[in-house]
């Protein structure tokens, strides 16, 4: 006797409207809670101080143009919701929200909407899909049903606002340690140093482009991390720390340090990339610094936030320096990706032969 199967759901995926914005702000709220009828991404933590509803959302009404969220309805009730962040140069797509609610069928509401995401993706052209999440309610099973591959892990540390931040740096003294802001010139010597600080089939698979790193500015999405989205609503800066000596060809970098201010209710945002035998302690400071001094002098950022900071478990030891500058890590989030794209080995020219 064979076992009865639950029926299909009758709902339906569709492109969200201004008019669900209650709505989807009540059901994302709802699974951000410990509900055991709920499925989120998880990300990075839920409740306070931080959670991925206050990092992530944005109103419909003030989405980019190129931004999607679909919802899925039944019986007039929407219980699902999944939204992408569409990154038009690169042709990558970011999956920030993935919700469902209902215990018996919240698994088969996500891979709806994720298969719903993919067929739009499939006739846009997007070259890449990342998603980022936590190891819990099947989320990383779902995702690779779905295709995706995980590549990657990611601790999320978080330097309480309580604690002060250092004194700004002098720039006699940040030259003295050879830091400076980043510049265009500065894109071959980055990706070499992404290079030296990345396993090679991690670099395969984001392949960052030297056009990507000349991008400087608000919009500077490289390099990836699982709280990228929140870039977008920050003020972001980069800084080098050039290797004493210059290495070989007088350009190597220890070290790259991006920093986002927040101009939401949001953390702070600080990313690291060194060199294994690098020691990023001044960088790390000088960054902080630069956190303070924006934050201090008026204006619409404020210093009450905490900052936050993403570290891959391959990138040791910049998470014990974090740590020692007083951030702890609350959350460890899994990286997958997929990919539309059919690599084919490069062109090369080989010895020709007489027959």
């Amino acid at each position: 006797m064979s076992a009865l199967r639950a029926p299909r759901s009758s709902g339906k995926v569709r492109p969200a409207r201004l008019t669900d914005l209650a709505a989807l702000g009540e059901l994302s709220r709802l699974c951000q809670s410990d509900g055991a009828d709920t499925r989120s991404l998880g990300l990075p933590v839920n409740g306070p101080p931080i959670g991925v509803f206050s990092l992530f959302r944005l109103p419909l009404g003030a989405f980019r143009p190129n931004d999607l969220m679909f919802v899925y309805e039944e019986a007039g009730r929407i219980a699902g919701l999944v939204r992408v962040e569409r990154e038009s140069v690169r042709d990558e797509w970011t999956i920030v929200e993935l919700d469902a609610v209902g215990m018996a069928n919240a698994g088969e509401i996500r891979y709806r909407l994720v298969q719903q995401l993919l067929r739009e993706g499939a006739k846009r052209g997007a070259a890449r899909f990342h998603v980022a999440c936590a190891d819990a309610d099947g989320n990383v099973e779902l995702l690779m049903q779905a295709g995706f591959m995980r590549y990657g892990e990611e601790q999320v540390l978080f330097r309480a606002s309580a604690e002060a931040l250092p004194e700004p740096w002098p720039d006699e003294r940040a030259a003295g340690c050879g830091i400076r802001q980043t510049t265009s010139l500065d894109a071959l010597p980055l990706a070499r140093l992404y290079a030296a600080a990345t396993p090679a089939p991690v670099a395969r698979l984001e392949a960052i482009r030297l056009a990507d790193w000349e991008r400087q500015g608000t919009h500077w999405r490289v390099p990836r991390s699982s709280l990228t989205p929140i870039l977008r609503f920050a003020d972001v800066e980069g800084f080098v720390q050039a290797t004493p000596d210059g290495g070989k060809d007088g350009t190597q970098l220890d070290g790259f340090l991006q920093i986002g201010v927040a101009k939401e209710d949001q953390p702070h945002y600080l990313k690291l990339i060194a060199r294994p035998e690098a020691n990023v302690t001044d960088l790390l400071d000088f960054g902080l610094g630069e956190i303070a001094s924006r934050t201090t002098k008026g204006g619409d950022h404020r210093h009450d936030r905490g900052v936050i900071a993403p570290v891959r478990t391959y990138e040791a030891p910049i998470d014990r320096r974090l740590e020692e500058a007083g951030f702890d890590s609350i959350a460890s989030v899994n990286l997958l990706m997929k990919e539309t794209l059919v690599r084919v080995a490069e062109p090369a020219l080989v010895p020709a032969g007489v027959r």
